[in-house]
């Protein structure tokens, strides 16, 4: 057992030197997206974590330094996807959304 958490520590830690991305805050379809990676990964992120709670995508809202804004949208909402400018929405994630 101690060798397992001493594992996921060292894998975490590892991987935490690169960049790190996080949410701050999760309200509604509202999410608060903590990073310092580049805005692809940041927006890869954000548009896995509102699939995950059973969204169509993210629609990017805004960025203040290193905190990115976004709307989970709901395929019955009709909305546009927009993602963050400079990067694109995965294929599989439009794919998804059809």
């Amino acid at each position: 057992m101690k060798k397992i958490l001493l594992l996921t520590t060292i894998s975490g830690l590892a991987l935490s030197g690169c960049y790190s991305t996080q949410i701050n805050m999760s309200m509604g379809n509202m999410r608060l997206i903590s990073s310092s990676a580049a805005p692809q990964d940041v927006m890869d992120f954000a548009t896995k974590t509102c699939k995950d709670d059973f969204y169509e995508g993210a629609s990017f809202l805004s960025k203040a330094d290193k905190e990115y804004r976004f709307k989970c949208v709901k395929a019955e909402e009709n909305e546009i996807l927009i993602p963050i400018p400079g990067t694109t929405i995965s294929a599989t994630a439009q794919a998804d959304a059809k």
